[in-house]
């Protein structure tokens, strides 16, 4: 997740130009939770304490202890950033202490809220973390894919139980190592799997859509970007994130839908939309997912 930046006093930057290069909505660095409202900051009755492992003061937010990070600098405001490690704050060398804090208790409602979901997001993280070794499990097209070792297997071959209880997952991943392969191995192979599976299923889907938005698609490669998850080139070209592969198809479409819209509108205005909506009317659903959900960490 980007941190959330909150600069007291400075205006809005206005916005810039349409680059040749149309990005899709940043990445986030997983599917874990499914929960797409975020979450509130926490409440006063139940004291939380956020602290950055740099914080030099602190200070308390409705009753919340918040150790913060204080950098001094030549800007001209106050700025606060609320990333993974916590609060930082930047402020002019002129302005005391005691003003710093009387603005971060009157943003402290937005504060916390960050901090919350920075804190949240860490938790869902660290959950979605694939362990590589047998029955280690890793999402495929929204399902869960569980890990078996099998040296019998050439290569990695997915098999499906047709008869899975519901809620069961019901895939299983053979892969061609024995029971002592270590993690990396593991990650490996199953990396190059989800790779070349990402490549065929995002290959049929452009040509589905291409076809549907009447655009001609010149070229298609895989990116490893961990700020987009796709891009168009007025060329033709598509660029899609592997790891998309994560997701279930109708996320899946919606990227594809979306990067192939740019070869009629190299923008984001209404128009562009209208591109999108043509093909995918309910688009914004699978949107929401992208916003919300977290990567499994493959590390």
């Amino acid at each position: 997740m980007q941190p959330h930046q909150l600069s007291l006093f400075d205006e809005a930057p206005s916005a810039a130009p349409a680059a040749a290069v149309a990005p899709l909505v940043a990445a986030p660095v997983v599917p874990a939770s499914t929960a797409t409202t975020a979450p509130l900051a926490p409440p006063a009755a139940e004291r939380v304490e956020f602290r950055h492992p740099r914080s030099q003061r602190d200070v308390l937010l409705t009753g919340h202890r918040v150790g913060y990070e204080l950098r001094r600098s030549r800007r001209r405001s106050i700025g606060f950033v609320v990333a993974a490690e916590g609060l930082s704050v930047s402020a002019p060398r002129w302005v005391g202490v005691g003003e710093i804090e009387a603005a971060l208790r009157e943003k402290a409602s937005w504060i916390l809220r960050k901090l919350q979901e920075q804190r949240e997001r860490a938790a869902r993280l660290d959950a979605a973390r694939v362990e590589w070794r047998e029955g280690g499990t890793v999402p495929f097209l929204g399902e869960t894919v569980i890990l078996v070792l099998d040296a019998r297997t050439t290569g990695a071959v997915l098999h499906s139980a047709a008869e899975a209880l519901p809620g069961v997952p019901h895939l299983t991943l053979h892969l061609g190592l024995p029971q002592t392969a270590e993690p990396d191995q593991i990650r490996d192979a199953v990396q190059s799997w989800l790779q070349r599976q990402a490549r065929r299923i995002f290959e049929e889907r452009c040509t589905h859509f291409a076809k549907a938005l009447g655009v001609r698609m010149t070229r298609l490669s895989l990116s490893s970007a961990a700020t987009r998850w796709g891009s168009a080139s007025a060329d033709g070209s598509i660029r899609l994130n592997w790891r998309l592969v994560h997701f279930g198809l109708p996320v899946i479409d919606y990227v594809v839908t979306h990067e192939l819209a740019h070869l009629r509108e190299m923008n984001h205005g209404p128009a562009f939309w209208d591109v999108v909506r043509s093909a995918l009317p309910d688009f914004e659903q699978a949107r929401g997912v992208l916003r919300h959900e977290v990567l499994p960490v493959l590390e």
